[in-house]
């Protein structure tokens, strides 16, 4: 992980630090969600990338004509009822 040295005024420096100190985070974490926030990379995005790309890719469709199959065709028969 790489490590940033921000030139701010001592003042704004003091307000986020007691905003943070109230939000139970720190002035570091804030940052580091804001630039994941501003960059648009969040890890939950990733993954619901991720997660669209592998069911384009799972071709898994009921086809053009809409689903093919009844809940007796995959179910079948039901006995003891």
């Amino acid at each position: 992980m790489a490590n940033l040295t921000l030139a701010i005024d001592d003042e704004l420096l003091r307000r986020a630090r007691i905003r943070a100190l109230e939000s139970g985070t720190s002035v570091n974490a804030a940052v580091r969600d804001f630039l994941v926030s501003f960059t648009g990379t969040s890890q939950q995005g990733a993954t619901v990338l991720t997660l669209i790309a592998l069911a384009a890719d799972a071709g898994a469709t009921s086809g053009n004509a809409g689903r093919g199959w009844t809940r007796e065709d995959i179910y079948g028969e039901r006995t003891g009822r």
